[in-house]
């Protein structure tokens, strides 16, 4: 909120909804002028029936906010909503009083500071806010109501700083969010020390930084290479399985292919070689063929004889040629018939 829109605080009521989303929200002791608007006493019945456009309900809401969290955003979101017009101011406590009354913070309260100018539900941020609200704080920044979880704040030797808060009717309770504070998130830290320490360690921290002996350094840069190591051996086993995983998918591929060649194969041998293959009918033909040209057929018995040319000799006779029809009747026979052709062959000598 703007110094202007401190001023007029009616007319830019809805202007510094939306300069709290676009710009961080301005601390107050940098405001060159207060707030000047009515301020009149309100009821918590009157507020929660909502106020004039001129007159928001300035509500405040106080903490350390270290490491700023969600649980904390999420106080800081119902404070906003308590009401249906309303200015949100954020009190912020410094290191000084904080180390004091509550303990050592992980951030400067510069830091915090700065975390709480860029939530979306502040509209003003005090720096340097008292630990326990005094009358002329609260009219000093013309708060109407106090917003704070229920629980009794025990701190500065009192068993609730709110007390006279709550007893003149200026605290609204809002709800705290579990499963998360900044205790918790420094106990993961210390309970996961060793993990923290080697992240930092890899990541260019000195061991002097990081308050680690030479012992331990050590210690976690050799774990740290273990880690590598593991980390190398886990990513072969995922390359492997991948390898083997793409193997068995290909194998099966070539699985599945071999077996429609295989039927396609089966198919066309069938086809060419089974009972009634192309290959039967073609063995068929061709041994026909074979038979027709091997056994050429007889010529027929009643052709005429072919006459013989009278320039030809008759051919002579043999008589001496064995009769077929009456075949020798002993082997003696049989040289006579010899020693007889073989006489008649002299003769003719």
């Amino acid at each position: 909120m703007s110094c202007h829109a401190s001023e007029y605080e009616g007319p830019f009521s809805r202007v510094s909804r939306v300069w709290t989303l676009t710009a961080p929200a301005p601390f107050a002791d940098e405001s060159s002028c207060q707030c000047q608007a009515p301020h009149e006493k309100l009821t918590i019945a009157q507020a929660r029936l909502g106020t004039p456009v001129d007159r928001p309900v300035r509500v405040y809401a106080d903490g350390i906010f270290d490491l700023f969290h969600s649980g904390h955003a999420r106080a800081l979101m119902q404070a906003k909503t308590l009401f249906p017009n309303s200015y949100l101011l954020v009190g912020v406590c410094s290191d000084d009083l904080t180390h004091k009354f509550k303990g050592f913070t992980v951030m400067n309260e510069a830091e915090r500071y700065e975390a709480l100018r860029h939530c979306r539900y502040v509209d003003e941020v005090i720096r340097d806010a008292p630990w326990t609200l005094t009358p002329e704080f609260l009219e000093k920044h013309k708060i109407d109501f106090v917003a704070h979880d229920d629980i009794p704040y025990s701190s500065a030797g009192s068993d609730d700083v709110y007390k006279h808060i709550k007893e003149a009717g200026m605290f609204v309770p809002t709800q705290r969010t579990e499963g998360i504070s900044t205790s918790d998130i420094i106990t993961r830290i210390v309970r996961d020390y060793d993990v923290y320490a080697r992240r930092n360690l890899q990541r260019g921290y000195t061991a002097k930084e990081l308050n680690v002996s030479f012992i331990n350094e050590k210690k976690y840069r050799f774990q740290n290479q273990v880690d590598k190591m593991k980390e190398k051996v886990k990513n072969v086993e995922e390359r492997s399985k991948e390898f083997v995983n793409r193997v068995e998918e290909k194998s099966h591929d070539l699985i599945q292919k071999w077996e429609e060649k295989s039927r396609e194969f089966i198919g066309n041998f069938l086809e060419l070689f089974g009972p009634d293959g192309a290959w039967k009918q073609m063995f068929q033909e061709r041994s026909s063929r074979m038979l027709q040209a091997l056994s050429p057929k007889q010529s027929p018995v009643s052709s005429p004889t072919r006459s013989r040319s009278p320039s030809r000799s008759p051919s002579p006779t043999f008589s001496w040629l064995p009769n077929k029809s009456s075949p020798p009747s002993s082997p003696k026979a049989a040289s006579a018939s010899i020693s007889s052709m073989s006489e008649g062959d002299e003769d003719e000598k």
